[in-house]
This record gives structure tokens, C-alpha cells and sequence, in this order.
């Protein structure tokens, strides 16, 4: 008999690659058709025997749960659940893919991905992300107490205030040149050393490009830089293969600064109802920061002489898991 169903809230090179539109389309194909036996998989080896009710035994070849035991806790034929996993049943009932979650305790955030996945055959096309609306970018430019700016759903980067560009100068100084903040974070060695907490970053960034891409697995522009991340840069391939999946609202980031040293930022995501692939992100200072960003403040002041064009000027924003 299957154990109650209640989601655990605890499981939560720096070069440019070019890659023609036919090959995207493949690689894009290849990603979603695969990805929800890549997604079972790692969520299956993640449950012990133990934990979902079942004896465990001494001579187990896989981690976590064979596909036998997996079946017959979500009550289907182990067939069709291998057939899942292999991409050969390309159209699950939401009702099947419930008792699967239910099975492997999903969270709230891993049920949503795992629903994409399934919705992911009735997506005719995705388009890119785009540009934010005007409004948007009108109350960015308002902001002149606090960093913030406006990135899309993988990290580019499409708006930035004059107080965000000094406090990312690192970043906006980057080698690499990029408007991307994944990119960034995975290609850039001194990424390293301006994100203090890199590895949770670097996992969270990992997590959170996995859920759009089970949200828009058509979209060219994240096809790409999916792509781009999992060729030349080990440490995102690593994290990519795991699986995992993560969606972050707000929180508390550490950057270190060129001239000011380590700064402690909360950030904030704000997400129009009818523009989602969109945010506006605002990073507030800890009382120990407050003073050195109120000297950022007074360094920005100069950008805003002479000529402008508005908040674009900023060539990359905040911490990328943001």
C-alpha cells in the first residue's frame, strides 16, 4: 500500500559558442523529449527504501528506489514507468504523473516542473523572452535609493539603474563581455570571487534554468545558452545532470566589491502577473552594508551626466540566482 501523499518542503572557459538554427532545433528536441526521464531518475535516486515503507535489503545495485518499487508505490505497470523514463511515453496522464510525485514526496516546485514536462507536448512554439514593458522600465528608472534592475528568466540582463552598475562593477568590467548573467557566473573566473557564496549560487542558477527550460523547452535564446553552459563549463554540466530543480523569490546575497569589500544584500524578485519571464529585482543592505552602499549612491551620481539612454546603459545586473 502506497504511503500518504504530502510534499517535502525540505527538497527544495570564458568563449562564446555559435550554434546554427537546425542544430537548436535538434538539441531542443532532444532536451524536452528527455528530460522527464532525466527528472524521474534523479528524483527516483534520491528515496530510500527506508523512507517510502519498503524494506531495504543488502544487495542493492542503485541508489534510491529500482523502477519496480517506484511502480508499484505510484500503482503502474513497470513497463509503462520504464517507458517514461526512456522518453518512449511521451504523453502522461496528469493523474499518473500525481502518483509518481506522490511517491517520490515531491515539493511543491518540483510538482510544478514535473506538470511542464508533462504539458510540454501541447507547446506549439516559444518564443523568446523579449523586451520588459515600458512601465516597467519606467519604475526602474524611478529607483534611485537602492540597486536594482530587470533580468529575464535565464539571466539576461535587460535593465540596470546607475546605483546596480557601480555596485556590479566586477561584473560589468567582465572579460567575457556578457549581458548574462549565467553566463557569467559559470564562464567568468572572477565570478569565483565576486559572488562570496558561489557554489549556492551556482546550484540555484543551475536549478532555476532547469525550470524555465521545462516551462519553455522551444525558446531558441535558452536552448542556446543551455547549450553554451553545458560545452565549456564543467561545474554547470555537473549541476545541469543532477536534475534538481529551484525557484527563488527573495533572499540574502553576499558580493564582494572591488573598493568596499563584502556587501550583504537582500534581494527581492517582483513578477508582473501578466508578464512572467520577466522580474524586477531591487538589493537592499544589510545595516552593516548600509554606509558603503550610501557611498555607491554618491559614486553614481556622475553617470547620470551628459547624455543617457535610460536604464539600459547598465551592462549586467546582480547575483544570477536571483
Amino acid at each position: 500500500m502506497s504511503p500518504p501523499c504530502h510534499p517535502d518542503p525540505t527538497l527544495t572557459g570564458t568563449g562564446r559558442a555559435t550554434f546554427h538554427s537546425s542544430t537548436l532545433g535538434i538539441m531542443t528536441v532532444m532536451m524536452h523529449r528527455g528530460e522527464l526521464g532525466v527528472f524521474l531518475r534523479t528524483r527516483r535516486a534520491r528515496v530510500t527504501p527506508q523512507s517510502a515503507g519498503l524494506p531495504g535489503g543488502s544487495r542493492r545495485r542503485v541508489p534510491g528506489l529500482r523502477r519496480e518499487e517506484l511502480a508499484q508505490l505510484a500503482g503502474i505497470s513497470v513497463e509503462y514507468y520504464q517507458r517514461l523514463e526512456q522518453g518512449r511515453a511521451t504523453r502522461p496522464s496528469r493523474e499518473v504523473l500525481d502518483a509518481i510525485a506522490c511517491a517520490l514526496g515531491l515539493s511543491e516546485v518540483e510538482r510544478a516542473h514535473l506538470d511542464s514536462l508533462r504539458r510540454v507536448a501541447a507547446h506549439s512554439a516559444d518564443q523568446a523572452a523579449g523586451a520588459p514593458r515600458p512601465q516597467l522600465r519606467r519604475m526602474l528608472s524611478l529607483m534611485d535609493g537602492i540597486p536594482a534592475l530587470i533580468i529575464n528568466d535565464y539571466f539576461e540582463v535587460l535593465a540596470a539603474n546607475s546605483l546596480a552598475t557601480r555596485l556590479l562593477i566586477d561584473v560589468t568590467t567582465a572579460k567575457s563581455g556578457t549581458h548574462n548573467l549565467a553566463r557569467y557566473l559559470f564562464l567568468d573566473p572572477g565570478a569565483r570571487d565576486f559572488y562570496v557564496e558561489w557554489d549556492e549560487v551556482a546550484a540555484a542558477t543551475a536549478g532555476q534554468m532547469r525550470l524555465s527550460a521545462g516551462q519553455y523547452p522551444r525558446d531558441p535564446q535558452l536552448a542556446a545558452l543551455i547549450a553554451e553552459l553545458t560545452t565549456y563549463s564543467e561545474d554547470f554540466r555537473a549541476l545541469w545532470n543532477a536534475g534538481n530543480v529551484e525557484q527563488r523569490s527573495s533572499g540574502v546575497k553576499s558580493l564582494r566589491h572591488p573598493a568596499l569589500g563584502v556587501l550583504r544584500l537582500r534581494y527581492q524578485n517582483f513578477v508582473p502577473v501578466d508578464e512572467t519571464r520577466h522580474r524586477l529585482v531591487t538589493l537592499i543592505p544589510d545595516e552593516k552594508s548600509a554606509t558603503e552602499v550610501r557611498l555607491l549612491r554618491a559614486w553614481a551620481a556622475p553617470v547620470t551626466t551628459g547624455p543617457t539612454q535610460g536604464p539600459d546603459r547598465a551592462a549586467v545586473g546582480p547575483p544570477a540566482d536571483l
